[in-house]
C-alpha cells in the first residue's frame, strides 16, 4: 500500500476546502513525524493568512478514518502519524505480492538507454565501469516498473582508427588467432605503427577508403576485429552480472549509411555553415568563455564524419524508427555540453519533438586513493578485467566481490567522483554490498531455522514499527530512483532497510519470541524484509545468495 498517496488522498479535499482551488497535499516522509505536509506554509502567501490558522483549519476538516492522527507543528507544517493497524494491514497484504505491493507503471513509455559503449580492438578499462553499472541498473529497474526498454551498446567501430588497425591485423597474420588476445597491446602497436612508419600511415589511410568504399576483403577483416573484440566485451559483461547482451551491439557502423543524409537534410534547413571547411551547427545559447559561439561539427574538412554525425543519426533511428519515447545517454559528465547541443540541433531539424524526452545520465569519475583518476603504477589505465579480478581474489566468493564493486559505484548520487577502495568495498559492516548480502543471507537463515510459519503480522513494539514503515517505503524509493535516474535511491533505501532490521533483530526475539503469534508476526517481518532487500538488490545487479 502507498501510504503517501492514501494520505494524499484524504488530505487533498481539506487542503481544496481552506484554499477553494485544489492544492497538491505534497505529503512526505519526516524525521518529525511518518509523514509530513507542508502544503499550509505554500498557501499562507495567496490566502493572505497565517500558515498555522490553514494548517488548524485543514486539521480540523481532514476526514482520517483512524488510519493516521494529525497535529500541526511549528510554523504551519501537517504532522502525520499512521496507526499500528494501518502499518500490519499494509504489511499483511503484501503476502502473495511478487511485486510486494508495487503496481507497474499506467503509462509505459519505449525507453533507448544507451550505455556502456567500449571501442572495439581496446580491452574496457576502468573508465566503462560506471556507464555500465549505472546504465543497467536504470535499464533493469524502468523495465521492471513496465517500461519497455532498449538496451543499446553503441559500439566505437568505424572510422578513421579503423584503417590502422587492419593494416596491423594483416601485419601480424590476418589468420592469427592470437593476435587480439590482448586488445590494449593490439591497438598500441598499431598506434605505434601508424605514428612512425610513413608508409604504414599511408596504407592504413587508404584502407580507411577502402573500408567506407565497401570492399570485401576489407570489411571481411573489420568485422574479424569486431566480432573478436565483442566476444571480450561479453566476457566482461557476463563477470560483471550485467543483462546486455549480443543483440544489444549497435556500434557506429550501424548508421554509416545515414550520414550523409544527415548532412543533406541539415544542410537543407539552413541549420549548417561552413566553418573552415568544416560543416558545422551552431545551435543557440552555445558559447565559450570568450563569448564566441561553440560549433557542433557534423561534418570535418576532409569530408569525414565527427562523432556529431553519428549521435544525431543514431538520435534520429530512435525516434524515427524504433519509435522511442524517452533516450537516456548515460555517458561520463565531461560530454554534457557535447549531448546538450546534440540535442538542440535534433529538436530545429524536427528529428526530437517535444513529445520526445532526451536525456543525458552524466556520472563522475572513479578515482585512486591519492583522488586522482584511478590508473596503475605504470600511469596507464587500469582494464576492467583486472579490477574484477582484484576484488573476487580478495572476496571470499566471487558474488561478494562483484557485489562490493557494483554497490560501491551505485550507492553514491551518480554525479560524484568516489575513491575506489577494495577494504572499504569489501567491509561486511556499513555502507557496503556485501553488508546487504550479509543482511539477507540472515535473514534467509533465520527463516530456514523457524519450526512455524509466518502468520498475521502485528505491531507491538516500536522497533516492529519502525521496521513496518521501512518496508513500506520500497515504492517511493523506487519511483523516486526511476524518475530521477538516480540508484543510489535504491541503494540508500536498502541501506537503512537492512540497518532497521538489524535493531529490529536485537530488540524482538524472533525463535524465542514468548508466544506462537508473535513469533508468527516477526517471521512475516523477516520474511517481507528479505523479499524487499531481494528485489531490490535485483534492480540494482547485486547477486542475493541465500548462504554466505
Amino acid at each position: 500500500m502507498n501510504l503517501e498517496k492514501l494520505l494524499h488522498d484524504r488530505l487533498a479535499p481539506a487542503l481544496e476546502a481552506a484554499a477553494g482551488t485544489p492544492v497538491d497535499p505534497a505529503v512526505r516522509v519526516s524525521p518529525h513525524a511518518d509523514f509530513q505536509s507542508g502544503a499550509p506554509l505554500a498557501l499562507a502567501r495567496t490566502l493572505g493568512r497565517p500558515p498555522r490558522e490553514i494548517a488548524a483549519e485543514v486539521a480540523g476538516r481532514v476526514q482520517l478514518g483512524g488510519l493516521a492522527e494529525i497535529t500541526v507543528s511549528g510554523p504551519g507544517f501537517l504532522n502525520l502519524t499512521v496507526s499500528d493497524d494501518l502499518i500490519a494491514v499494509s504489511l499483511d497484504a503484501l503476502g502473495g505480492d511478487d511485486r510486494l505491493g508495487i503496481p507497474p507503471v499506467a503509462r509505459p513509455e519505449r525507453i533507448v538507454v544507451d550505455y556502456s559503449g567500449p571501442n572495439v580492438a581496446k580491452e574496457m578499462h576502468v573508465g566503462h565501469l560506471r556507464s555500465t553499472v549505472i546504465g543497467d541498473a536504470l535499464a533493469r529497474t524502468l523495465e521492471w516498473q513496465g517500461h519497455e526498454v532498449l538496451r543499446v551498446n553503441h559500439l566505437g567501430d568505424w572510422g578513421t582508427p579503423f584503417g590502422m588497425l587492419i593494416e596491423q591485423l594483416i601485419a601480424e597474420g590476418a589468420g592469427a588467432e592470437h593476435s587480439l588476445g590482448d586488445l590494449t597491446a593490439f591497438y598500441r602497436r598499431a598506434r605505434a605503427a601508424f605514428d612512425a612508419d610513413e608508409e604504414f600511415r599511408t596504407r592504413a589511410r587508404l584502407r580507411v577508403v577502402a573500408l567506407q568504399a565497401g570492399d570485401a576483403a576489407t570489411q571481411a577483416l573489420w568485422r574479424r576485429l569486431v566480432q573478436r573484440s565483442e566476444q571480450a566485451f561479453l566476457a566482461v559483461y557476463d563477470r560483471l552480472g550485467v543483462t546486455l547482451g549480443p543483440a544489444d551491439f549497435a556500434g557506429e557502423s550501424s548508421y554509416a549509411d545515414d550520414l550523409p543524409g544527415v548532412v543533406a537534410d541539415l544542410d537543407a534547413q539552413g541549420l549548417l555553415v561552413e566553418s573552415d571547411g568544416a560543416l558545422c551547427a551552431f545551435p543557440a545559447g552555445f558559447t565559450g568563455r570568450d563569448g564566441s559561439p561553440i560549433p557542433l561539427i557534423v561534418r570535418k574538412g576532409d569530408g569525414g564524419f565527427g562523432y556529431a554525425a553519428t549521435d544525431l543519426a543514431a538520435l534520429r533511428h530512435r525516434v524515427r524508427d524504433l519509435r522511442a519515447t524517452e533516450l537516456l545517454y548515460v555517458v561520463g559528465a565531461p560530454q554534457r555540453i557535447h549531448f546538450r547541443m546534440v540535442f538542440a540541433v535534433a529538436r530545429a531539424a524536427g528529428w526530437l519533438p517535444e513529445t520526445v524526452r532526451a536525456e543525458h545520465i552524466g556520472f563522475g569519475s572513479v578515482l585512486g586513493a591519492d583522488g586522482r583518476m584511478l590508473k596503475s603504477r605504470s600511469g596507464e589505465t587500469i582494464r576492467l578485467a583486472d579490477l574484477l579480478d582484484e576484488a573476487v581474489s580478495r572476496a571470499s566468493a566471487p558474488e561478494i566481490g562483484l557485489a562490493a564493486i557494483k554497490y560501491a559505484d551505485l550507492s553514491g548520487d551518480r554525479r560524484g567522483d568516489y575513491v575506489f577502495d577494495v577494504d572499504r568495498m569489501l567491509a561486511a559492516t556499513g555502507n557496503t554490498g556485501p553488508y546487504l548480502q550479509y543482511a539477507y543471507a540472515r535473514i534467509r537463515s533465520l527463516r530456514a531455522r523457524a519450526a512455524t510459519a509466518p502468520g498475521p503480522i502485528r505491531i507491538v513494539h516500536p522497533a516492529e514499527r519502525a521496521l513496518g514503515l521501512a518496508l513500506l517505503g520500497l515504492g517511493p524509493a523506487v519511483r523516486g530512483a526511476a524518475a530521477s535516474r538516480e540508484p543510489h535511491r535504491i541503494a540508500s533505501y536498502l541501506h537503512e532497510l537492512a540497518a532497521t532490521f538489524s535493531a529490529f533483530y536485537e530488540r524482538c526475539p524472533v525463535l524465542r519470541a514468548a508466544d506462537d503469534e508473535t513469533r508468527a508476526s516477526r517471521l512475516s517481518l523477516a520474511d517481507r524484509t528479505a523479499r524487499t532487500l531481494h528485489l531490490g538488490m535485483c534492480l540494482l545487479g547485486i547477486p542475493t545468495p541465500d548462504e554466505i
